[in-house]
C-alpha cells in the first residue's frame, strides 16, 4: 500500500480522486473499512495497488497533537510514502521547512518509520509565481537522496509520470510482515477488562487495553491480517457483546482510530 502524507491542504484528496477508482471495501468480514480514504490505482499493465490518503499531520503529532498518533499508526501500514508539499507559496508555507517538520515527527515516533521509502511530490506548480520554492525543495531532495516529482493535481500535470514510477517502485519493495506472529495471544470471555463498548446512536465504540494490543498487530489492508483481527475479536467476545447490544447491518463500529461497517 502507498500512503499520501503531508500538511493539510496540500492537494492529497484531489490527487486521490484523480488517480484512483472507487474506494474499495474489504469483504468476507463483519467489518468493512470506511476511513482512512482509500482508492485503487490500476496501471496500464493491469496491475493494481491501494493508495491511502492519510489525514494531514501537524507539528507535534508524535506527542498526540491534532490527529497525532492516529496519523502515524496509519503510516505504519504502508510500504511507500508520497510526501506531498505545496510549492505554490499561496498559503505562505515553506515546503522545505514543512518537509523537515514531518520528517522530525516520523523519526520521533519511529526510527524505522522515518527510514521508509519516500518520494517527494511537489504539488501546485501550476499556480506557483516562480520556481524559488521548488528549487529549494529540489536541493533538499538531492541532499536527502529522495526522488522528487513536480505535479499539479488540479491540472493533472505530471501525474502519469509519477504514477508509472510509483507502480514500478512498489513492485520492487518487499512486503513487510506487519503482524507480530511470534507472540500468541489467547483471549477468553473471562478477560472482562480487555474491552468496553459504548453505544452512541448507530455507532458502537470499542476500546480497552486488549483492543489496543490487538490493533497494533493488524494491517487491515491485508486479508490474512483481517482474518487474524476478526478471529481475535470473536475470541475476546466483542462480536457476541455487539450482538447483545443490538447491532444491526449497516451500523458503525469504531475501533480506536478505525471505523468499520457491520454487516451479516
Amino acid at each position: 500500500m502507498c500512503g499520501l502524507i503531508g500538511f493539510p491542504n496540500v492537494g492529497k484528496s484531489t490527487f486521490l480522486s484523480i488517480v484512483t477508482s472507487a474506494t474499495p471495501k474489504i469483504a468476507d468480514y463483519h467489518f468493512t473499512t470506511i476511513i482512512p480514504n482509500l482508492g485503487v490505482v490500476k496501471t496500464e499493465y493491469g496491475d493494481s495497488f491501494v493508495i491511502a490518503d492519510i489525514p494531514g499531520i501537524i507539528e507535534g503529532a508524535s506527542e498526540g497533537v491534532g490527529l497525532g498518533l492516529q496519523f502515524l499508526r496509519h503510516i505504519e501500514r504502508t510500504r511507500l510514502l508520497l510526501h506531498f508539499l505545496d510549492v505554490s507559496g499561496q498559503e505562505g508555507r515553506n515546503p522545505t521547512e514543512d518537509f523537515y517538520i514531518i520528517q522530525k515527527e516520523l523519526k520521533k515516533y519511529s526510527e524505522k518509520l522515518a527510514k521508509r521509502k519516500q518520494i517527494i511530490v511537489a504539488n501546485k506548480i501550476d499556480i506557483a509565481q516562480d520556481d524559488t520554492l521548488y528549487q529549494e525543495l529540489e536541493k533538499t531532495a538531492k541532499k536527502e537522496n529522495i526522488e522528487i516529482f513536480k505535479i499539479s493535481a488540479a491540472s493533472k500535470q505530471g501525474i502519469n509520470e509519477l504514477m508509472k514510477h510509483v507502480g514500478e517502485v512498489l513492485k520492487d519493495l518487499p512486503k513487510e510482515d506487519l503482524i507480530e506472529t511470534e507472540e500468541k495471544i489467547v483471549y477468553t470471555l473471562e478477560n472482562k477488562n480487555e474491552f468496553e463498548i459504548e453505544k452512541k446512536g448507530n455507532t458502537y465504540i470499542v476500546t480497552g487495553p486488549g483492543i489496543e494490543r490487538l490493533m497494533r498487530r493488524v494491517n487491515i489492508q491485508d486479508r490474512e491480517s483481517m482474518y487474524y483481527m476478526q478471529k481475535n475479536l470473536a475470541m475476546m467476545g466483542v462480536d457476541d457483546e455487539l450482538r447483545k447490544l443490538g447491532i444491526k447491518e449497516g451500523d458503525t463500529v469504531k475501533i480506536l482510530d478505525w471505523e468499520f461497517e457491520w454487516y451479516i
